[in-house]
């Protein structure tokens, strides 16, 4: 599996593996679809419920600060939220990456 941790992120080594760690459980638990629009757009569409939106956004700003790169838009809705994650021409690896282990984590093919 491919990483979708670049080197040009500023979170510490040793609290990346962390960091992956949430994002793989948000998207083992939470992943029904995704799309790719073009190739610097990755759409996630995750089920909602309590607490959802909110584990959602504090993850993508979390993210947002040491991967700046990202730029990920929430839309929420009640049954589900979609996740969009846009990234500049530079890093569609990135977006490569985190598309595979999106689909991984969540165990099934998800289209």
């Amino acid at each position: 599996m491919t990483t979708w941790v670049p080197r040009s992120c500023t979170l510490p080594t040793a609290e990346q593996p962390l960091r992956v760690a949430e994002f793989d459980a948000l998207f083992t638990e939470r992943l029904t679809a995704t799309s790719r629009p073009d190739r610097a757009r990755l759409e996630l569409v995750l089920t909602g419920g309590e607490g959802v939106e909110k584990t959602v956004r504090e993850l993508v700003a979390r993210e947002s600060s040491c991967c700046s790169f990202f730029t990920f838009t929430i839309h929420p809705g009640r049954e589900q939220i979609r996740l969009d994650v846009a990234v500049d021409g530079g890093h569609e690896a990135v977006l490569d990456a985190l598309q595979e282990r999106a689909t991984v984590a969540a165990g099934r093919d998800v289209p």
